[in-house]
């Protein structure tokens, strides 16, 4: 018996349809339902198949690290020693330091720093200090000053601009009134000095 082609089931489902609608019609769905609901099945055969080594390959770590932990504990790790300070930083940090003989030079420079941004700026205090240790000397300045608020700022600023080796401490502000523009402030810079210029220890 030789097999029916494409076309000869096409034309039978064709004729079939006609004689008998409604029962050719319910067969079909039942086979789309029938090839959906295999096809179904198949994927979760895959899911199930690859959940199934997933639990399995979580369940090898777990065991791993559970006899690591019951192994004797390793002897720690030896701590990475840390690089010493080059000597051309060393060189450059004492390099950055002003020479302690210019300081009341320096002093000079904040009045006319002060003047410059128009501060009435009053005698202030002067506090020397020095570090055996690091072979440094301190040079402290507290300076009251009187102006607008931006205007202390932008003094406060420009010192450490003109002067490098210095550092602003501590800045407070008082105003006597709210509607009073002019602000007393108080700035407590310290200036970094090294002994000797161009000497480092």
């Amino acid at each position: 018996m030789k097999p029916l082609s494409f076309g000869t089931l096409a034309l039978r489902l064709q004729l079939a349809l006609r004689a008998w609608p409604l029962p050719v019609a319910c067969g079909a769905a039942f086979l789309a339902i029938a090839a959906a609901l295999a096809w179904t099945l198949h994927a979760n055969a895959g899911l199930e198949a690859e959940r199934d080594a997933l639990l399995a390959a979580r369940a090898a770590r777990q065991a791993a690290s559970a006899s690591a932990a019951h192994a004797a504990p390793s002897a720690p790790a030896a701590p990475v020693p840390q690089p010493l300070p080059s000597i051309d930083n060393l060189d450059a940090f004492y390099a950055a330091l002003g020479p302690r003989r210019y300081a009341e030079q320096q002093v000079r420079t904040l009045f006319a720093l002060a003047a410059k941004n128009g501060l009435m700026l009053s005698q202030g205090e002067y506090k020397t200090g020095y570090d055996r240790n690091a072979r440094v000397g301190t040079y402290q300045v507290n300076l009251p000053v009187k102006g607008g608020y931006g205007a202390i700022w932008q003094f406060a600023m420009g010192a450490l601009r003109e002067i490098p080796f210095a550092s602003l401490d501590d800045i407070s502000f008082r105003r006597d009134g709210i509607q009073d523009p002019t602000v007393e402030a108080r700035l407590r810079l310290t200036l970094y000095l090294k002994d000797v210029p161009g000497a480092a220890p």
